[in-house]
């Protein structure tokens, strides 16, 4: 029996949909039905690789947590990470497809349509209901043509779909009626119910504009979601956590914001920890004097490198590294970290370029990009991993590149498959690893916190903390506020109706 379907679009990219999708999974998971997660095209830099290898947005990663499932490539067969502000990677069922144009991409993305469809299939097949997410709005007009993620997409699918705006930025009723009215008259009709989002207040203030929406577009309104503050991984810059620019803890981190910045998720330990702060920096005069500096992932490394030079920040960097301010990198911020970068072939940038030379590496860019989940064991580190020697890892990894010891520095990893990963200055303050996720074991995160502390002369009070119950915690939490503010038994009687 094929798996009944429901679809969450928005007025605008931003308006909530991400966190509607994983709260309506997690409420259906609670009410005890196989739910998956759908996103049939996902732009984002955020991404995951599942068990076996594939890549897909972090958000279905995040939406399929919620619902108590493995993430799996079906969940968001094509994923673009933007390399430049015209062109993308495309990765199509988790494979790198190639690099394109928006133009070449937007003129022939239609030929992507039988992926999708069989991804969606094969989960029609396995799950009980598909909650799907749309991308952007449905009313950008000049993007309508061969739509493949929000109304051609409920059509292909037989979707009804629940319209959420932001009342947060305001304009929620414009927005609402706007895009629901630049729709055809056979896709006005798909639309069941509309959801407003992020409201602060009293709701009976807003009761009058609620059956006025409702007037004018003949559509119900079916719930006002809550600003909620729920932990819950996000999908890309559009995080309101890169827009941290303040300190304020015992321990300070700064965490360079690239125009690329991939995977930021990575530190998320941190901002849970109490008495440590974490701050986005992207000028120079927001660096400061932070306890640790970490260069995060991105997804082109040479032209972060060059934008780093550009805005005065490697200079800065440098500086404070000179004067042992200790400097992480990750993955593309791992590659940063040492003398060389090399792109024979084009990858990502073409040429080769310096690197900021804290460590005595070099990388060279390949086309096959290195995709896996993988445990390993810290063999080697001074300073901030020396307690971890021994010691368990995982994380997973998104790289093309190869990054290449030239000697004096301390290898950190040995991988499960016999490789080593990351490498460290041997005074023990620089130090990088391809691996995504590292610091989601908490012994990992305080390792390096404990380090700081002792360098400082500061003591924080060490509180046990398990991520996957903390997790589970915030969903149900989420579930929470959507079940007390819509109206859920309306929303399954939209999915025994269908369209």
């Amino acid at each position: 029996m094929a798996a009944k379907v429901i679809m969450i679009q928005g007025t605008m990219s931003n308006a909530g949909k991400s966190f509607l999708t994983a709260g309506l999974c997690r409420i259906f998971h609670q009410d005890g039905y196989k739910t998956a997660p759908f996103k049939s095209q996902n732009m984002a830099l955020n991404s995951y690789i599942t068990k076996d290898g594939l890549e897909i947005g972090r958000a279905q990663a995040m939406q399929a947590e919620a619902a108590g499932i493995e993430p799996t490539a079906d969940m968001n067969p094509i994923l673009l990470k933007p390399t430049s502000s015209v062109g993308s990677q495309v990765i199509v069922g988790g494979e790198v497809a190639g690099n394109m144009q928006a133009m070449d991409y937007y003129k022939n993305k239609t030929r992507f349509i039988p992926a999708v469809m069989e991804a969606f299939e094969n989960l029609s097949k396995a799950y009980d209901i598909i909650v799907i997410e749309g991308a952007g709005s449905p009313a950008e007009i000049n993007l309508k043509d061969n739509d493949i993620v929000n109304m051609g997409l409920a059509k292909m699918v037989k979707a009804p779909v629940l319209l959420a705006g932001d009342i947060d930025r305001g304009g929620v009723f414009a927005s609402l009626y706007g895009t629901v009215k630049l729709l055809e008259p056979d896709e006005q009709a798909m639309i069941k119910g509309l959801i407003i989002n992020k409201f602060r207040g009293d709701v009976r203030i807003l009761e009058p504009g609620l059956r006025m929406i409702e007037e004018k577009t003949g559509v119900p309104v079916l719930g006002v979601v809550p600003m909620t503050a729920v932990d819950i991984d996000d999908e890309d810059s559009l995080s309101q956590r890169l827009c941290a620019h303040e300190g304020g803890g015992v321990i300070d981190i700064a965490v360079i914001r690239l125009p690329h910045i991939s995977n930021f998720t990575d530190f998320s330990a941190f901002e849970r920890m109490d008495g440590v702060s974490v701050r986005y920096v992207g000028k120079v005069s927001e660096l400061k004097r932070p306890d640790l500096i970490i260069l995060p992932g991105t997804k082109n490394t040479m032209a972060d490198m060059k934008w780093l030079r550009q805005s005065g920040l490697e200079a800065l960097i440098l500086r404070a590294a000179g004067e042992e301010v200790p400097v992480i990198g990750i993955c593309g911020g791992y590659q940063m970290l040492g003398k060389i970068l090399e792109d024979p072939q084009g990858v990502e940038y073409g040429g080769t370029m310096r690197g900021l030379g804290l460590l005595n590496a070099r990388t060279v860019f390949m086309p096959q990009k290195t995709r896996t989940q993988i445990k390993g064991t810290v063999i080697g580190g001074e300073g901030m991993l020396a307690s971890l020697i021994g010691q368990e890892v995982s994380g997973y990894e998104i790289h093309m590149g190869k990054t290449e010891n030239l000697g004096g520095c301390v290898d950190m990893i040995r991988l499960e498959d016999g490789r080593t990963d990351g490498m460290m200055h041997p005074k023990g303050t620089v130090f990088g690893s391809y691996l995504h996720g590292l610091f989601d074991n908490t012994k990992t995160a305080w390792a390096v916190v404990d380090a700081l502390c002792k360098k400082k002369g500061v003591r924080l009070e060490k509180k046990a903390f398990d991520l996957n119950a903390y997790k589970n915690e915030q969903y149900d939490l989420l579930a929470q506020a959507i079940r007390a503010s819509v109206a859920m038994p309306e929303i399954y009687k939209i999915l025994e109706r269908g369209i």
